[in-house]
């Protein structure tokens, strides 16, 4: 579990970590390079083609909120709720290597958070994405908890207006997912369509709408199966939930840390009880039936990504040990050459050919730059090096970070355009990681 804060600690603790960063932003330069990267040409390359993509893609257009923001690239021209206050706080950390500009980095990721604050709807409902074209209430499509990274980012920035302004927010939000994503009343998250979990073209949502019914967020379409008790949506409030007892006890309301970190554990608990296969190894969605939607997917790791499983205790070190042996880390599975896919190698279900846009077992960008915030919590980091390499090397091949690529091959799609933000933070904090470990 990530460590326990008290207010003192969090404006002393804070305020030196922020100070190195900027001390650090003055005395590295964009010359000064890892060394791992110096050390080859083509990385060389890639690094500083990075560096250019996410500058080029800080932009302060979009129409509903006019700060800057580091959007998503490509043909993803905004923010999304699953991805981009990650992205953000991935960026602020490599502040350090990054040129000085006209907008720090710290306050880009700042950007990329409360642009979701600053949209938030009176009922307490987050957008699912901010964009150049709208911003999005259709469907939940969280992820990384936005509560876990703006806890980061106001640590790093030693930021107290983020801090009360995120609590605030993010307590609103788990009421509202209280109240209209528990519809069957078992306390787990639902997930009412394909877009909720951001599973574009996934085999696991095969048939169901992409949006919720008119697009309206609280309204679960009539569809066979809907709505379905979903593992990564519930591991998503388990993280938050424990950000907020986080949060809580910084800002000193004790019996509100008591109560969150009380609620997590409820959620956690339902996961692994009801939402967890011993015999597969693998976390499914429970569909209205009470059947499980049998399709292995990156569910898996996206449970492991807020740390749903305990392993000090023994019934949960088991579960992991099976699932890492049997899933993550099978190369018949999801350790492919270039990990982790998508969906299982070897489940009926993985699309072939791989189509642009696919959840249906590409290797995707955004689970690589996940794959920090568990690997080295479960004690896999000889695992997490060979993944940081794989990736590194195959977009090093052509340096236009595209969004997926062939698990089997390491070639991107190339009818995606380049660009694409995830793949760039990707290089540059697995090559700095990688060099810092050597």
């Amino acid at each position: 579990m990530r460590a326990s804060w008290s207010r003192r600690e969090f404006v002393r603790s804070a305020a030196a970590v922020g100070a190195t960063v900027l001390t650090g932003s003055r005395t590295v330069f964009a010359a000064a390079r890892p060394k791992i990267v110096e050390a080859d040409a083509a990385w060389r390359v890639t690094w500083d083609a990075a560096i250019a993509t996410l500058a080029g893609n800080v932009a302060s257009t979009l129409p509903k909120y006019a700060k800057p923001c580091l959007i998503e690239g490509s043909t993803y021209r905004g923010i999304w709720q699953e991805c981009g206050p990650h992205e953000g706080l991935v960026y602020a950390q490599l502040k350090r290597w990054l040129p000085a500009g006209n907008v720090d980095p710290l306050d880009v990721a700042r950007n990329n958070h409360m642009a979701f604050f600053a949209l938030q709807r009176e009922d307490g409902q987050l957008p699912a994405s901010v964009k150049m074209s709208d911003v999005g209430f259709a469907q939940i499509q969280m992820v990384v908890p936005i509560a876990a990274t703006a806890w980061e980012l106001a640590q790093l920035r030693a930021d107290d207006k983020l801090l009360h302004t995120a609590y605030r927010a993010c307590s609103d939000w788990d009421a509202w997912l209280r109240r209209y994503r528990n519809t069957r009343g078992t306390g787990l998250v639902e997930g009412f369509c394909t877009y909720d979990t951001g599973h574009d073209n996934s085999p696991r949502w095969k048939g169901m709408p992409n949006r919720c019914a008119d697009g309206d967020a609280r309204k679960c379409p009539a569809a066979p199966g809907l709505p379905r008790l979903c593992p990564d949506l519930s591991a998503t409030v388990f993280g938050a939930r424990r950000a907020l007892a986080e949060m809580a006890r910084a800002l000193g309301r004790r019996e509100d840390e008591a109560r969150w970190l009380e609620d997590a554990e409820q959620i956690r608990k339902l996961t692994l009880d009801k939402l967890y296969s011993e015999e597969d190894a693998a976390f499914y969605d429970l569909d209205s039936d009470n059947r499980f939607v049998r399709v292995r997917s990156d569910v898996i790791s996206r449970v492991l990504g807020e740390h749903v499983l305990d392993t000090s205790q023994r019934h949960d070190r088991t579960i992991f040990e099976a699932v890492w042996k049997r899933q993550l880390h099978n190369p018949h599975a999801f350790w492919a050459p270039y990990p982790l896919t998508s969906i299982a190698v070897d489940d009926p279900a993985f699309v072939r050919p791989i189509p642009r846009n696919s959840w249906g077992g590409a290797s995707q960008a955004l689970t690589a730059l996940r794959a920090p915030r568990w690997m080295r919590h479960y004690g896999q980091d000889e695992a997490e090096r060979v993944l940081m390499h794989a990736w590194c090397d195959a977009i090093a091949r052509h340096a236009e970070f595209r969004q997926q690529l062939d698990p089997e091959t390491g070639v991107f799609t190339q009818p995606d355009p380049g660009g694409y933000s995830p793949a760039a933070l990707v290089f540059l904090a697995f090559a700095a990681a990688l060099s810092a470990a050597e």
